[in-house]
């Protein structure tokens, strides 16, 4: 199911929280090239992965959380740099913390995940880039 860019203008605007669920280190690492863009577009960036949350690494000087229960602030979007196969799971973490959109990057479609999300009341957005999509209605004007 495709998204209409009414529901994306409506979701990439600042002030937005928006953890990143596999965020990287590394800025070699597509999801910490997306998540300083987010950063410098004035998006809260939370960091998501158990392996910085361990040893109490800060990932683009924010303190990373194990899972999304363990963020103690309210997120709107949850953006998933996982597999296709790995996303279920934080589908159900998304809804349970009461995130407003379950955000699938690019190469990311697990549908039984959208149609969790969407039964809960959730947006849902699959296999597109939120750094791509905020650039584009941002160069068009869009966004305000």
């Amino acid at each position: 199911m495709s998204t209409d860019n009414n529901t994306l203008r409506r979701l990439l605007r600042p002030p937005c929280t928006i953890a990143v669920v596999g965020l990287s280190n590394d800025p070699a690492r597509p999801s910490n090239q997306v998540a300083q863009y987010l950063q410098q577009h004035e998006f809260r960036v939370v960091p998501v992965n158990p392996r910085y949350a361990a040893t109490s690494e800060s990932v683009l000087g924010e303190p990373c959380y194990a899972s999304l229960g363990d963020i103690p602030f309210a997120v709107d979007i949850v953006d998933v740099f996982r597999r296709t196969e790995d996303v279920l799971p934080i589908a159900e973490q998304a809804v349970q913390i009461g995130a407003k959109c379950l955000w699938q990057q690019i190469g990311v479609a697990n549908r039984e995940a959208d149609a969790l999300a969407r039964a809960a009341g959730l947006d849902s957005v699959m296999n597109l880039c939120i750094k791509i999509e905020h650039a584009r209605l941002a160069g068009a004007g869009q966004l305000g």
